[in-house]
């Protein structure tokens, strides 16, 4: 019963400005996402590990007394450490996944076993610690990604609003909770071939991208000081700021050639209905967020959902500044969540 396990929750992300500039050494914002991932933790006495991972298809279990017989000696001993390419190899070979596999759904195993392997040998290991789940959830982001920014775990980890450059993450006092679409255009992309794209601009264009690459950091800045000023006193003035920076964030980001088709339909339909939008992330594709003001009806929300639908894109009304990782009682979620855990 849901009564008798562990429900921990951890919010997803955005980027609200910096993308691509913070590669750079950029000031980046970097928000919680109120669309969070559940994560179900209950004890058995079948003697096996089981991961399942609904929304990638992945459902596998271990034995416990094999995974214990395992050699482990590849894994560091102390703090959270970075797995090395033999650490990954290793763990291949515990999975059964041939030596070359790359795709995400066997990167998500890897991270798990790796993280279970990893954390069950420490004696001295609290869930309570913050700062921990932080550094480990970054090591499992390495598995996946080779060499993160440290972005998405932190924010997951922490929540609230993140200030990000050159490496180092600090939260924003108080931000506010700002309502959202986010908006999955359904396009893929490269992240890795995003950002190449952007550093060869830049090398071929040095005089003309160095000023864009500046210019986001101030938006960047402008939007971390609006925020301040809106944990004490919001007003509708505020918002109009915050879609003026949006505006030219988006347009900057088309210059540095990471724009869309698919992203310049999304602008152009909320704009119709009298929103600003730009992307998220890397660009190419992906995802695009609008802010909604105060203000509007929920009627014209609901009206610029339908047709973002109608352009067969996914779109969910949420808001940032979320909570970071949670505990919850099975009383205190709603009921298609508590649902869907039943379910697993």
């Amino acid at each position: 019963m849901l009564s008798e396990v562990l429900l921990v929750s951890a919010p997803g992300k955005v980027i609200l400005h910096g993308e691509h500039a913070v590669v750079h050494g950029k000031v980046a914002l970097a928000a919680a996402l109120n669309l969070r991932t559940f994560l179900r933790l209950q004890p058995h006495s079948n003697g096996k590990v089981c991961l399942n991972l609904p929304n990638i298809g992945v459902k596998q279990a271990w034995d416990v007394a094999r995974l214990q017989l395992q050699d482990t000696s590849f894994l560091e001993q102390g703090d959270a450490t970075a797995p090395t390419a033999e650490q990954v190899g290793r763990l291949k070979e515990v999975a059964g996944f041939p030596e070359d596999s790359t795709n995400p759904e066997h990167l998500a195993v890897l991270a798990f076993l790796y993280l279970y392997l990893s954390i069950c040998r420490k004696q001295r290991w609290t869930v309570e610690d913050l700062e921990l789940i932080n550094k480990w959830a970054f090591q499992g982001e390495r598995v996946i990604h080779g060499n993160p920014s440290g972005v998405d775990n932190a924010v997951s980890s922490w929540g609230g609003v993140l200030r990000f450059q050159q490496g180092r993450i600090a939260s924003l006092k108080r931000p506010p909770a700002l309502k959202i679409l986010l908006t999955n255009t359904k396009v893929p992309h490269s992240t890795k071939a995003l950002v190449a794209n952007v550093r060869s601009r830049l090398l071929k264009f040095p005089e003309i991208v160095t000023p864009l690459l500046a210019s986001i950091n101030a938006i960047s800045l402008e939007c971390e000081r609006m925020l301040g000023e809106m944990a004490a006193t919001p007003a509708l003035e505020h918002y109009l700021v915050l879609e003026e920076l949006i505006d030219m964030n988006q347009h900057h980001l088309n210059a540095l050639g990471v724009g869309h088709a698919s992203l310049d339909q999304l602008c152009q339909v909320t704009m119709a209905h009298g929103l600003h939008s730009k992307l998220t992330g890397a660009g190419g594709g992906g995802c695009g967020i609008t802010l909604l003001r105060p203000d509007l009806e929920q009627p014209e929300v609901e009206a610029t959902k339908q047709a973002l639908t109608d352009c067969g894109f996914d779109c969910w009304e949420t808001s940032i500044g979320a909570p970071g990782i949670s505990v919850h009682s099975a009383a205190s979620l709603d009921a298609p969540v508590r649902q869907a855990l039943v379910g697993l």
